[in-house]
């Protein structure tokens, strides 16, 4: 298909994958948020321990979302992001 023929079905599969991406980069900024949160407390640990399940959420929450984008492999991410290995630890756990 030319690219200046657009459809109804092609410009509407342009907007979900712009939100797509939109929610992506929500949720990569909401993984850094957390991250940094939990690395900057300094206090004791059973107050610590919502930070360590906010940070295990959002990482969740933005795995998903890279899947809804087709993107399968986590690697990058969490090498990207330096999630800690005890937020892995804790995902899908509730």
């Amino acid at each position: 298909m030319s690219p200046l023929f657009k459809t109804g079905a092609s410009i509407l599969d342009y907007e979900i994958q712009e939100e797509r991406g939109y929610a992506l980069g929500r949720a990569g900024q909401r993984v850094e948020q957390a991250l940094a949160a939990l690395k900057a407390f300094e206090g004791p640990e059973d107050e610590r321990a919502p930070l360590l399940k906010e940070a295990a959420t959002a990482v969740w929450y933005y795995f998903i979302q890279r899947e809804a984008c087709g993107i399968r492999n986590q690697k990058p991410a969490i090498e990207h992001y330096g999630i800690p290995r005890e937020v892995l630890m804790r995902l899908g756990a509730r």
